[in-house]
């Protein structure tokens, strides 16, 4: 992993920043183990900014989580009240500057970060809990399919906002997007962010979607919503271990940002979608699945007790230093 410099202080002119991604979905990393830096929206903004700054789906301060607290984050205290050691916080900001309450590819971005300041060892078995504006997320390290480093995260509580009537109808919302002559049916799924999910019938058609506009939906959630374009593409069972396991293919636009080459969470709201319909139409539900995204591969699995755990790369790009 790339060596990083030991976090400093920072100043009201000067930040130094690190470059990360996790399959392409890419964020402007801050160490502030002090807490005591307050970015501005139009700072954020500026940051993420592809032409006129670093450029970024998001900027993400890694802060203590006691100094969230103290500046006035309920959350925070929430958090250190369920796990005394998430002692850092993942502040995360949308490219457009707005508060985002998490973000499943920016947790695992975080912990690579983290690991390379030195906060956080998660070789030979270790764990780090973080505090996020969703709640605590724990992160474990295990060997991918290609057998580079991933990061597992328990993404927490998932759950279906329309209830059992959505459940059972598939669907509680509506989507349209820009070159449809109709809005189809979607179903909202919350993983600590809202999702509105909408199956497509083909690869080609997810392919032709325009998503340079944000799609429209009914009823939009009160803080607004990201829309994952999906394509369920059938279940195998592994002749060895007998495991089945399902594969979803997705595009995605998320709020306060556009259309994003992956989106951790979107992820997990796709695969929990596609098995609700299918748990709908009489099948056994499968509990691991496999997202494809634009810019790589996923791994989803529902837990027990209604959690779900998120997995994929996580990898930082370079560092510098930028003039507010």
């Amino acid at each position: 992993m790339t060596s990083l410099p030991s976090p400093r202080p920072t100043t009201p002119s000067t930040l130094h920043f690190t470059k990360g991604h996790g399959t392409h979905n890419d964020f402007v990393l801050v160490a502030d183990t002090r807490g005591d830096l307050d970015l501005s929206p139009e700072q954020v903004r500026r940051l993420a900014d592809r032409r006129g700054g670093i450029g970024g789906d998001g900027v993400i301060r890694l802060a203590p989580t006691a100094a969230i607290a103290r500046a006035g984050e309920a959350v925070a205290d929430a958090v250190l009240a369920e796990e005394p050691g998430a002692i850092w916080f993942m502040d995360y900001r949308n490219a457009d500057g707005s508060v985002a309450e998490m973000c499943g590819n920016g947790v695992r971005v975080f912990t690579a970060f983290a690991e390379a300041l030195g906060l956080a060892t998660l070789d030979g078995g270790g764990e780090l809990a973080l505090g996020t504006r969703a709640g605590v997320r724990r992160v474990r390290k295990e060997d991918g399919p290609d057998g580079t480093p991933w990061y597992a995260v328990d993404m927490g509580p998932w759950h279906l906002p329309g209830g059992p009537e959505a459940e059972a109808a598939g669907a509680d919302a509506a989507v349209a997007v820009r070159g449809w002559t109709a809005p189809r049916p979607a179903l909202s799924v919350d993983v600590g962010n809202p999702h509105t999910v909408v199956a497509l019938a083909s690869t080609a058609e997810l392919e032709a979607l325009d998503l340079t506009r944000a799609p429209q939906v009914a009823p939009l959630p009160a803080h607004g919503t990201n829309v994952e374009l999906v394509v369920p593409l059938g279940e195998e069972t592994d002749g060895e271990t007998g495991l089945t396991t399902g594969r979803v293919r997705m595009r995605v636009h998320e709020r306060g940002v556009g259309e994003t080459q992956s989106c951790g969470t979107g992820a997990v709201a796709a695969a929990l979608a596609v098995r609700t319909w299918a748990s709908a139409g009489g099948r056994t539900p499968v509990d691991t699945w496999f997202v494809d995204v634009p810019g790589g591969l996923l791994r989803v699995r529902a837990l027990e007790g209604g959690r779900a755990e998120l997995a994929g790369p996580a990898e930082l790009v370079f560092t510098g230093e930028t003039r507010l």
